[in-house]
């Protein structure tokens, strides 16, 4: 959901929060499926995976549908 009068943040302002490593969730990702770990980003493009599915599977996602688990 948009918020009006706000410009859009800057493409690499989402990737330098973001660290390999972290913990994410996707927006409207539903709430009993666990957060996913953050492998890497390049390009506006994240690489994220669920621990359960072991170290060589990977899903490719925009990092704008990214969010920060606290």
């Amino acid at each position: 959901m948009a918020t009006p009068n706000r410009p859009p943040s800057p493409a690499g302002a989402v990737l330098e929060l973001l660290q390999p490593g972290s913990f994410v969730r996707l927006r409207n990702q539903p709430a009993d499926l666990p957060p996913f770990q953050l492998i890497q980003c390049r390009g506006g493009r994240c690489w994220v995976r669920q621990q359960a599915w072991g170290s060589l599977v990977q899903w490719e996602v925009e990092h704008r549908k990214l969010t920060a688990v606290a």
